[in-house]
């Protein structure tokens, strides 16, 4: 199953090479039926033509461009990229017309044309009720770079014609104008900061040491806008939180990550029409509030947003857009793997790897490297979890020989879970060699910590002692990283494997699930006994 899996995301990069294929293969059964209606609309023999090369991408399962010409005889190969190119484009004004009754911006978009369109028939009072159309649902929804558009449409024929508006109507124009202004600075602002700070993460992880943290401190700060107390509007909170949330995971500060997160989230049931209108920043700030939990190991309460999400997953609003159906499936999977990886239940976990590969086959066309990575990480760490440290090695490769430069954390704990999985193996011959190069590797990308020292050097001095010395060098092992669990720059081995758990393991003789179980099923306990306040979100 590995090796034909991997053969598959091989694939992947070849596949989808072609714009006008990966377009076509991306559409649903509707959008082509839309598509076929919207085309015979017009019988043209240039139209004819397009559908038939439209039927045989469709039939294709990779893009293959001798095979092409072959199935479209006579047609030649400048013929055929003024074919693709016709056929682009009518296949994006097809779905433009099927999404517009469900997309704001969409539906903006198409007002504004219309005004314009009257304009510059000269039908001037007929532009204004176009764009005062547009304007009423743009500030329903908050749609302030479009209130831009439509006022200066509307200062536009206000200066160049006479319109006999009211003094009033035109102070209150520019007045508007102004306002909305500072609005998009600021949303500008700090839409750029939870950009760049996200940017940081998926280059370096989390903040490595005192000099990582200082500098992402630095930055935040000057970035941040002044006067943050001020703001209302929900674009500028909503990217204010998620600017907070970045800055307090990369500092690996989980409470406070926690907090904006839930801010975040808040922000939508304030105003719930905002879920249909931002549906994927609803997604992920679901997804954001649910690491948060998995970090604090806040069981219950994980568990009662998972259930939301999942919820939320059977609404039309889940699956308006196709993107929206794809990061659901991404993210409440990912959720559901670190449920098992946080409760123990490693094996039941493996049983949600086949559905998930199925869904990134079915979804290649849209899920991006990086989460490709995170999930084959996620699998070996289950694997690692449940004994099976063959198949762990195995998903581990595909990490380790990924060339992308993301996620240099994800690479150097995937070494350091492939040394430890050789390690369970009895691998002696190559551990002393793998443990150097691992080493290396997290020593040159500054990814090296007190935890994953006391890794290596447990690794070594076990080579060198016998079987019965081997407890006492656990327990040492054990008492030397236990400390370390709440120091916040030695927690990113904790993040990303539970290492005490693993050595806990070791020293108890008993499987590293076991352990992990107790820990959940005595955090519950203690639950019961001293609850803890519930979420309120609604």
């Amino acid at each position: 199953m590995v090796k034909g899996f991997k053969r598959v995301f091989v694939m992947m990069s070849n596949r989808f090479t072609d714009a006008l294929f990966q377009l076509i293969k991306s559409l649903e059964k509707a959008e082509k039926r839309h598509f076929k209606l919207y085309i015979k609309r017009s019988s043209s023999n240039e139209n004819l033509k397009i559908v038939h090369l439209f039927d045989a991408l469709d039939k294709m399962e990779d893009y293959d461009e001798k095979i092409l010409m072959k199935r479209l005889k006579p047609v030649t190969k400048p013929q055929l990229a003024n074919l693709k190119a016709h056929l682009y484009k009518q296949l994006l004004a097809s779905l433009r017309l099927l999404k517009a009754a469900v997309n704001i911006d969409l539906q903006l978009s198409e007002l504004l044309d219309n005004a314009r369109v009257l304009y510059y028939k000269g039908l001037k009072l007929q532009s204004f009720k176009m764009l005062e159309k547009a304007k009423e649902i743009a500030k329903a929804n908050h749609k302030y770079n479009f209130l831009a558009q439509v006022i200066s449409l509307e200062k536009k024929i206000e200066t160049l014609h006479i319109t006999r508006s009211t003094l009033e109507k035109t102070e209150l124009l520019a007045n508007e104008a102004l306002d909305i202004g500072e609005h998009i600075n600021n949303v500008i602002k700090l839409s750029n900061l939870a950009l760049l700070l996200y940017r940081w993460y998926v280059q370096n992880g989390y903040a490595r040491n005192i000099e990582d943290e200082k500098g992402v401190r630095y930055f935040f700060k000057q970035m941040l806008p002044p006067d943050i107390e001020s703001i209302t509007d929900f674009y500028e909170r909503l990217y204010l939180y998620q600017s907070y949330c970045w800055y307090a995971f990369i500092r690996q500060d989980f409470l406070m990550y926690y907090r904006y997160s839930k801010k975040w989230v808040d922000l939508f049931y304030e105003e719930p029409e905002m879920i249909t209108v931002e549906t994927g920043h609803y997604i992920k700030g679901m997804h954001t509030l649910l690491n948060a939990l998995f970090n604090l190991r806040h069981y219950e309460m994980f568990q009662q947003i998972l259930k939301r999400f999942e919820r939320f997953a059977t609404t039309p609003s889940s699956s308006t857009h196709d993107n929206f159906r794809v990061h659901t499936f991404i993210y409440i999977s990912a959720a559901e793997i670190n449920w098992h990886l946080i409760t123990g239940t490693f094996s039941k976990g493996l049983e949600l790897v086949p559905r998930i590969e199925a869904g990134l086959r079915e979804y290649a066309v849209y899920v991006d490297l990086h989460r490709i990575l995170i999930f084959n990480y996620k699998f070996a760490v289950l694997y690692f979890g449940s004994g099976d440290y063959n198949t762990c090695i195995d998903y581990l490769q595909r990490v380790i020989n990924d060339h992308s430069n993301l996620r240099i954390d994800l690479q150097c704990y995937a070494r350091l879970l492939h040394l430890m999985a050789h390690y369970e193996l009895g691998n002696d011959t190559i551990i002393e060699s793998l443990t150097r190069s691992v080493y290396r590797f997290m020593a040159k990308m500054k990814n090296l910590s007190v935890v994953e020292e006391e890794i290596f050097k447990f690794i070594r001095n076990s080579l060198k002692v016998s079987t019965r010395q081997m407890k006492p060098q656990l327990e040492i092992f054990l008492s030397r990283v236990k400390h370390l669990e709440k120091n916040r720059f030695e927690t990113r081995a904790f993040s990303y494997l539970d290492v005490i758990s693993w050595i806990e393991s070791k020293v108890y003789e008993k499987p590293m699930s076991e352990i992990v179980h107790a820990k959940y099923l005595e955090s519950k306990h203690r639950h019961h006994a001293k609850p803890a306040k519930a979420l309120q979100m609604d």
